[in-house]
C-alpha cells in the first residue's frame, strides 16, 4: 500500500513538472478536480515556485473580517479544541476560514505553526486559490466539497510538504459561511484525516443550527411575554395538575398579589370553582366566557375566564392558558361604544338666571359627594345635561353614565332592565343572560329618568337594591355587589304623588338627599339670548351652515315666547330655523307661526301688515315642506319608510303631506 502511494506521489510530481514546465496535463496522474484547479491557477497568474499569501488582512480591516464571523469562531473554536487533540504532537495544525478564504483562527504545535507562517500560513492571510493556488482551503472554496490536497497537487511547491483537508461549512439557511481545515506534513497523509474534518464540520454546523433554534426559542418567548404583558386581559399559566406556573401583570393587579407569590398554587385556591378547567386537562377541550368568582386581596370579584390547552409535539396535554376579564371591565367597555357616558360638562351649561344659577351651584357642590340627588323640573329644561355635568366633576367621571328613562320601559320589562336576568328566567330570555343597567353602570352613575313613572311594586324592588347596595338577576339566585351613584330626574311633584299613594315616601326620602329645581325658561328670559346664541353656533358648526347675522327683531320674538318645551323647544326651532334659511342670516320668517301668533295675541296686534307677515311665513313653510319632501320621494324613490326616517316623521304624517300638498308619488 506503502508502495501504491510513493509510485502515485512520483507521478503527481511528475506530472507538475511537465505541466508548470511545458503546460502539458496528464490526466492519468492527476485528479479531475486537481486538473482543474491547476489551470485556474494558472490562468490567475499565480507563481507556482512563489505559494506565499500577499493578501493579508490586518488591523482594521481584520477586526471586521473577525466580527462578522464572531458567532462561527465562538462556535468552531471548541471543536477545533476537539478536532486538535486527536493529531497533537503530529505536526498537524487546524485552521478556520471564512467564507472569502481569509484564516479567522488557528490551532496546532508551536514549532508547525512557526513554519507554517513562513508560507504566510496564520491569521489574516487569505488562502483562496488565486493567492496561493491549488490547497485544500481556496480548491474547497471552489467546489464547495470537501477536499484532500496532498504533495505535488498543490500548484505552488512550497506546499509539497505539506498535506491539507478541508470541508465547507454551511449556516441554517444553506449559505457557504466558511472552511475548516486541518493540515500537516505530507508524509503523514491519511483518507481518516479528511473525515474527521468533514465530522468536525458537521458537528460546528449542528451546532450552530441548535443556537439558531434556541435563539429563535428566546425570541419568541420573548414575543410571547411582549404580548402577554401587554394584554388587556389576565392570562395564567397552568401545568397539567392545573397548578400556576406564571400570570401576566394584568393578573397581578386583578389578585392584588405578585406573580412570585401565586406561582406554584394550585388554581382552586383561587378560583371557587374550577370545573371547566380541569375538563379541559382531562380531555383537552377548550371554554370560553364562562362566569366565575375570585378570589382576590380586595375581595371576591366576577369574572369571565375562557381556557386552551397546551400540548406537545405528540399531543399529550401538558398544561393550559386561561384568560380572565372583569366583568366590571367588559361593562365598562360596552358602555364606552354605546353611548354610555357623559359627554356635558359644568361649562356646557348656559345661563345668567340667579334661579338658574343657583342650582347649578348646588349641583356642582353635591358633584364631589356621593349623595343621591334629586332633579326636578319640567320636561325639555336640560335635566341630563346637569347630570352629567355632575357625574363628569365626580371622583366617578372614568366610570360608566348609564340613563334609563323609567316612563319610557314597560312596567313588566323594568325588573329586567334594571336589574339583569339569567338564561331561562323567561319565555324570549337570552341565551346566556344579560346584566341589568345596576351591573352596567357600576363604578359609575346610573341616571334615573321620570322616576315619577316607576310603578309602585318596582319601586320596592329599587328601595332594597339602594339599602343593601345588592342586586339578583330576575330568576337568579347569586347575588351581585352593585357600586353607583344615584341621579333621578322627574317632572311631577313627587311630594304630592307620595301623598296621593303614587310613590312611596321612604324611596322618596332615599332618593331626595339633594334637591335641585330647575327654573322653566318662562321664569328665565334673560338667558334666552345667551342660549340662542349658543345653539345657533352649536346648531350650524354640526350643519356645515355659516350664519353671519340675526335679525333683531328674532331676538323680540324668542324673548316673549312662553316656550312651553323649554331648552328642547328652543333647540328644536332654531335647527329649523337653520334648515329652511336661503341666506347666511336668520330672519323673523323663518320663525315657527306659533311663536308670531303668540306674540302677536299678547300685544293685541290686528294690522294687515302683521297679518301679511304670518301668512307669508305659513306660505313658506308650506313651500319648504312641499319641497323636501317631494326631493326626498325623488331620492328614495317613492320609499315612504326612507323618507319618515330621514325627516324624523311617522309614516303616516309622510302620507298626509303628501296628500295636503298634491304630491305625485
Amino acid at each position: 500500500m506503502a508502495v501504491k502511494t510513493e509510485a502515485r506521489n512520483r507521478n503527481v510530481k511528475l506530472a507538475w513538472e511537465d505541466y508548470v514546465n511545458i503546460g502539458r496535463m496528464d490526466n492519468a496522474a492527476v485528479r479531475t478536480m486537481i486538473a482543474e484547479s491547476w489551470q485556474r491557477c494558472c490562468a490567475a497568474g499565480v507563481d507556482p515556485y512563489d505559494g506565499c499569501s500577499h493578501i493579508i488582512a490586518t488591523g482594521e480591516e481584520l477586526d471586521q473580517i473577525l466580527n462578522k464571523r464572531k458567532c462561527l469562531i465562538d462556535i468552531a473554536r471548541p471543536i477545533m479544541a476537539n478536532l486538535y487533540r486527536f493529531v497533537a504532537g503530529s505536526g498537524f495544525i487546524v485552521m478556520l476560514t471564512d467564507e472569502r478564504g481569509y484564516i479567522l483562527d488557528t490551532m496546532g504545535d508551536d514549532d508547525t505553526l512557526a513554519n507554517a507562517r513562513q508560507i504566510s500560513f496564520f491569521k489574516g492571510a487569505n488562502w483562496g486559490e488565486e493567492a496561493v493556488g491549488t490547497n485544500a482551503i481556496g480548491t474547497a472554496m471552489v467546489i464547495k466539497k470537501p477536499i484532500q490536497v496532498s504533495g505535488a497537487e498543490h500548484y505552488c511547491k512550497k506546499h509539497h510538504s505539506w498535506t491539507c483537508s478541508a470541508a465547507p461549512i454551511y449556516n441554517q439557511h444553506n449559505h457557504f459561511i466558511g472552511i475548516l481545515d486541518m493540515s500537516g506534513p505530507s508524509s503523514e497523509v491519511h483518507l481518516h484525516t479528511l473525515g474527521m474534518v468533514v465530522a468536525a464540520v458537521q458537528a460546528i454546523m449542528d451546532q450552530m443550527d441548535i443556537q439558531s433554534k434556541n435563539r429563535e426559542l428566546t425570541m419568541s418567548n420573548s414575543r410571547l411575554q411582549s404580548i402577554s404583558n401587554s394584554m388587556s386581559d389576565g392570562v395564567i399559566l397552568v401545568d397539567e395538575s392545573a397548578v400556576i406556573t406564571g400570570i401576566n401583570p394584568v393578573t397581578e393587579e386583578i389578585l392584588g398579589q405578585f406573580s412570585e407569590d401565586i406561582s406554584g398554587k394550585a388554581l382552586t385556591d383561587i378560583f371557587a370553582s374550577c370545573v371547566n378547567t380541569m375538563t379541559m386537562l382531562d380531555t383537552g377541550k377548550e371554554y370560553k366566557d364562562i362566569e366565575i368568582l375570585v378570589e382576590t386581596n380586595r375581595g371576591r370579584i366576577y369574572c369571565l375566564i375562557s381556557g386552551e390547552p397546551i400540548k406537545d409535539d405528540r399531543g399529550k396535554i401538558t398544561g393550559g392558558v386561561l384568560f380572565i376579564k372583569p366583568i366590571k371591565n367588559i361593562k365598562n367597555l360596552v358602555n364606552r361604544y354605546s353611548g354610555s357616558h357623559a359627554t356635558f360638562c359644568f361649562k356646557d351649561v348656559v345661563g345668567a338666571n340667579k334661579e338658574f344659577l343657583n342650582a347649578v351651584q348646588i349641583a356642582y357642590r353635591a358633584a364631589n359627594t356621593m349623595s343621591s340627588v334629586m332633579l326636578q323640573s319640567e320636561s325639555g329644561t336640560g335635566k341630563e345635561i346637569l347630570a352629567q355635568a355632575i357625574h363628569n366633576k365626580s371622583s366617578r367621571w372614568e366610570g360608566p353614565f348609564v340613563a334609563v328613562n323609567c316612563g319610557a320601559i314597560p312596567w313588566e320589562l323594568i325588573s329586567s332592565e334594571l336589574f339583569g336576568y339569567v338564561e331561562g328566567a323567561f319565555t324570549g330570555a337570552k341565551k346566556g343572560g344579560r346584566p341589568g343597567k345596576f351591573e352596567m353602570a357600576s363604578g359609575g352613575t346610573l341616571f334615573l329618568d321620570e322616576i315619577g313613572e316607576m310603578p309602585l311594586g318596582q319601586q320596592v324592588s329599587l328601595l332594597r337594591v339602594l339599602q343593601e347596595k345588592k342586586i339578583t338577576r330576575l330568576g337568579g339566585e347569586k347575588t351581585i355587589p352593585t357600586d353607583v351613584r344615584i341621579i333621578c330626574a322627574t317632572n311631577k311633584n313627587l311630594q304630592e304623588e307620595v301623598r296621593k299613594g303614587n310613590f312611596r315616601q321612604d324611596l322618596y326620602y332615599r332618593l331626595n338627599v339633594v334637591s335641585i329645581i330647575i327654573p322653566p325658561l318662562r321664569e328665565r328670559r334673560e338667558d334666552i339670548p345667551l342660549l340662542f346664541d349658543h345653539i345657533v353656533k352649536e346648531i350650524s358648526s354640526r350643519l356645515g351652515i355659516v350664519i353671519k347675522g340675526v335679525e333683531p327683531d328674532v331676538i323680540k320674538y324668542i324673548c316673549r315666547y312662553d316656550w312651553p318645551g323649554n331648552v328642547r323647544e328652543l333647540q328644536n326651532v332654531v335647527e329649523r330655523m337653520l334648515n329652511i334659511t336661503t341666506t347666511q342670516e336668520i330672519r323673523v320668517e323663518h320663525l315657527p307661526a306659533e311663536i308670531i301668533s303668540s306674540l302677536a295675541a299678547i300685544e293685541g296686534i290686528d294690522n294687515n301688515a302683521k297679518s301679511i307677515t304670518i301668512v307669508d311665513t305659513r306660505k313658506k313653510i308650506k313651500e319648504h315642506q312641499c319641497e323636501t319632501i317631494a326631493a326626498l320621494l325623488s331620492e328614495f324613490e317613492g320609499n315612504i319608510s326612507r323618507v319618515a326616517r330621514e325627516m324624523g316623521v311617522s309614516r303616516n304624517t309622510v302620507y298626509r303631506k303628501i296628500r295636503q300638498y298634491n304630491i305625485e308619488i
